[in-house]
This record gives structure tokens, sequence and C-alpha cells, in this order.
């Protein structure tokens, strides 16, 4: 997985009084759980956003008041209005745990579905996986070239070595809807066999 890394400083104060207060000073309180004890700090506001506001999902490498640590997002909590984050959870992870995290989806290739006349549907931008950390790669490449109407790309067509997903094997990423020029290439198909046939038969 892809790497970033942040500096946070413990936080003295906890309370709604106090998490308003260090917000104010761009400020955004956080909890880091998984180690052998929580840690209450506090990230800069503009720091945290290299973290969120991206397709990519990271591990953070966290120094707190000198200590590092290894974690990644577990939850992040926005303001309703602003979308400001207001409070974020992070798992702390290490080289011999397995941990769940989402791992982006790159779909590649063109489907058979789409040269036909279909429309692409991507039902997942990412997914739930487990494993080690030196075993979760980046991204996931979903290849759609055979996708079609009758063809949907499920989970059990990915192929990850020792990662587990969360989803069922039978859930659909990528399926093709059925469009007006795919309806009718779909029906001039079988007149043109039939026609085929009852000329054979002439």
């Amino acid at each position: 997985m892809k790497s970033i890394s942040l500096s946070g400083s413990l936080r003295k104060g906890v309370g709604k009084k106090d998490a308003k207060a260090v917000r104010k000073q761009g400020m955004v309180p956080c909890v880091m759980y998984g180690g052998e004890k929580e840690c209450h700090f506090l990230l800069k506001e503009k720091d945290i956003a290299k973290v969120i506001f991206t397709p990519e999902t990271y591990l953070v490498n966290l120094t707190v008041e000198g200590e590092p640590h290894t974690a990644i997002i577990q939850e992040l909590q926005y303001h309703p209005v602003s979308d400001r984050v207001l409070h974020a959870d992070f798992y702390e992870v290490s080289e011999n745990k397995p941990f769940s995290v989402l791992i982006p989806l790159k779909y590649v290739g063109t489907s058979k579905g789409v040269l036909r006349g279909g429309k692409l549907q991507k039902k997942m931008r990412k997914i739930s996986v487990s494993g080690l950390m030196k075993d979760i790669p980046d991204h996931i490449d979903v290849n759609i070239s055979n996708v079609d109407v009758t063809t949907p790309f499920r989970v059990a067509d990915l192929n990850i070595p020792n990662v587990k997903y969360k989803d069922a094997d039978r859930t659909v990423i990528a399926c093709i809807q059925a469009t007006r020029n795919l309806a009718a290439e779909e029906v001039a198909e079988p007149e043109a066999e039939e026609a085929a046939g009852e000329t054979a038969n002439a």
C-alpha cells in the first residue's frame, strides 16, 4: 500500500468544549485504537485533507510527540453543512497482524457490452479486503473486457493472492445496462439467423 507521513500532537483536553476550541485553531481531534492503549491526539486540518480528499487509500506513518505509529483511517465525522472533518478515528496496524481496509478499484479494458452499444455500470469504487500489510495492494485492477449483458464482473472474478474479500463472491462489481441500440441488436440477431435458416431450406 502507498503510505504518507503525518505529525500530530497529544490532545491534552477531551470533551465537546475542548474539541470546539481546537477546531477553531485549524486542528482535528483524533483517536487511535488497536495499539497497547488509546491515543488521543490532534492533526492539522490541512494535513489530514491530504489523506481524505483522494481516491487512494494510504497507510499513515503517524508520529505523535516523537513516537512512531503505522495506522489507517477507520472512520471520519464530517460537519453536516460545511463538510469539514470534525473527528477522525485511526486504527493502528502492524506487519504481522491482518487488518481490514477499503482498496480502490481501477477499471481497465473495454467491455464487449459497451462495444455493442450497452452502458457500463460501475457498482463499486472501492472494495473491503483483509490481509497482511505486505499482501494488500495499492489498488485492484478490474479487467472488464469480457463484461456483457449476461456476464457481469463479480467479486469471485478478482484474483489477489493472500487477500480476503468482505463482500460475497456473487456480488456484482460491474455490469452492462442494455440500451435501445443494444436491444435492437438483440432483436436483429435472431431475425438474421431465422432468415439464414429459411434461405438454407429453400
